[in-house]
C-alpha cells in the first residue's frame, strides 16, 4: 500500500472515533442537522475503516507467518498461512480501492421514488402499478419503510403516476440508477388477439433533501391551492379541502398531495417532495456541465433515456447501458434486484477506477 494512501487511512481511523465520541455524548442531539450529518459520515466511514483493520491484522499475520518459515517443523503450515495472509492483503487491498473512491454524499439518505405511465395508455399505467410493486417488494427486502405520497389511479387498476418515499439504509445507494425510461413487451389484458405490445413508464428517483438549509424555497415563489380530495370513481374520502396543491412559480414544478386527511400534513409532503424536485434539478443541471466531457457507463439518469427492457415473453431483464440481460423476470418483478442493482454498482466503481487511472 502506497504510504500517502495509508496515512490517509490513518487519518480516516482517527476521525471515526471522534464521530464515536461525539455521538455518544449527552449533547449529540441538541443540534440535530449536525446530529444527522455526523450519523452520516459515521456510516460511510465505518465500513472503510473496518476494512482498513482487517487490512492490517492481515499484515500482521503475514508477518508472524513469516517468521516460522525458519522452523523445518512448521515450515509447511507457515507457507500456507502466508499464502492466505497474502490473498487476504490483496483482497483487502482491492476492496479499500472501491472503497475510497469518491462517494456520492447523498448515498445514505431516502429517497422520493417517482413513477409515471408513459406511452402505451392502459397498459403502461399498469406497468407503472408493476415496477412500483417490484420496487416496494425490494424495500420491505432491504427492511426500508415505504410511504405512498401521492398517486393518480387508471381505470384498470394501474396508477397513472404514482409518488412515494422510501427510508432505509442507503436507500438512494441502492437506487439511485433507476433514473430513466423503463420499457415492457407484453400482450396486454385488454388484447384479445395474442398481440405484444410495448409500452414505457418512466422513473425518476431523488435523494431526500434535508429540511434545513439544503434547499431554500422562498415563500413568495410557491402558490398553494387546496381542494377537495377524492378517490377512485369519484368517492370522496372526505368533506374538507385537505388535497394540497403547491405550485414553484420559478421553475413551474408541481406537486399534489392528497392521500392524507389533514391539510397540513399534504402540505408538508408536497414541500418536502417540491424541494426534492428542486434540488435533484440544480443537481442534473451541474451533471450535464460536466458531462461533456465524459459520459457515464451507466447513464445520466435522464428521464427520456431508455434504460431497461421488460420482455415478458421471453421472460427477459436486459438492462442496455450494461448490456446485462437476466432470465429471471418473475423475481425480479417480486422484488429480487439485487443482481441487477449490484451489477449497475460495480459497473459504476469500474468506471470510477478507469477514470482515476486516466487522471494518473
Amino acid at each position: 500500500m502506497k504510504p500517502h494512501i495509508r496515512e490517509r487511512l490513518e487519518q480516516l481511523s482517527e476521525r471515526l472515533a471522534e464521530l464515536d465520541h461525539l455521538l455518544a455524548s449527552e449533547d449529540a442531539t441538541r443540534d440535530l442537522d449536525a446530529f444527522r450529518r455526523a450519523g452520516r459520515e459515521h456510516a460511510e466511514l465505518t465500513p472503510l475503516v473496518t476494512l482498513f483493520r482487517d487490512y492490517r491484522k492481515a499484515e500482521i499475520d503475514l508477518g508472524a507467518a513469516e517468521t516460522l518459515l525458519a522452523d523445518p517443523e512448521m515450515r509447511e503450515l507457515a507457507q500456507a498461512e502466508v499464502e492466505h495472509c497474502r490473498e487476504a492483503i490483496a483482497r483487502a487491498g482491492e476492496e479499500l480501492q472501491i472503497a475510497l473512491l469518491p462517494r456520492d454524499p447523498d448515498d445514505e439518505r431516502n429517497i422520493f421514488l417517482e413513477i409515471r405511465a408513459g406511452t402505451g395508455g392502459d397498459e403502461s399505467a399498469l406497468f407503472a402499478a408493476d415496477l412500483f410493486r417490484m420496487y416496494s417488494r425490494y424495500a420491505e427486502r432491504q427492511g426500508w419503510r415505504v410511504e405512498v405520497i401521492s398517486h393518480s389511479d387508471s381505470e384498470l387498476g394501474g396508477y397513472r403516476e404514482i409518488i412515494a418515499k422510501l427510508s432505509g439504509a442507503a436507500a438512494y445507494s441502492r437506487l439511485k440508477f433507476e433514473s430513466g425510461a423503463h420499457r415492457v413487451q407484453r400482450v396486454p389484458v385488454t388484447e384479445t388477439q395474442g398481440r405484444i405490445h410495448t409500452s414505457a413508464c418512466t422513473v425518476a428517483v431523488m435523494p431526500e433533501a434535508d429540511e434545513v438549509g439544503e434547499v431554500v424555497i422562498n415563500p413568495a415563489e410557491i402558490r398553494i391551492d387546496t381542494f377537495r380530495a377524492s378517490g377512485a370513481g369519484g368517492q370522496h374520502i372526505n368533506k374538507t379541502d385537505s388535497a394540497v396543491r403547491v405550485t414553484h412559480l420559478p421553475t413551474g414544478i408541481v406537486v399534489e398531495c392528497q392521500d392524507d386527511r389533514s391539510q397540513h400534513k399534504n402540505k408538508a409532503q408536497a414541500l418536502s417532495v417540491l424541494a426534492a424536485r428542486i434540488r435533484d434539478a440544480q443537481v442534473r443541471s451541474q451533471q450535464a456541465k460536466t458531462a461533456a466531457t465524459r459520459k457515464s457507463l451507466v447513464g445520466s439518469g435522464d428521464r427520456s433515456e431508455r434504460i431497461r427492457t421488460y420482455n415478458f415473453p421471453q421472460g427477459r431483464v436486459t438492462d442496455h447501458r450494461i448490456n446485462l440481460t437476466l432470465y429471471k423476470i418473475d423475481q425480479i418483478m417480486d422484488g429480487d434486484m439485487d443482481e441487477v442493482v449490484t451489477a449497475l454498482i460495480a459497473a459504476h466503481h469500474a468506471e470510477q477506477l478507469a477514470a482515476l487511472a486516466e487522471e494518473v
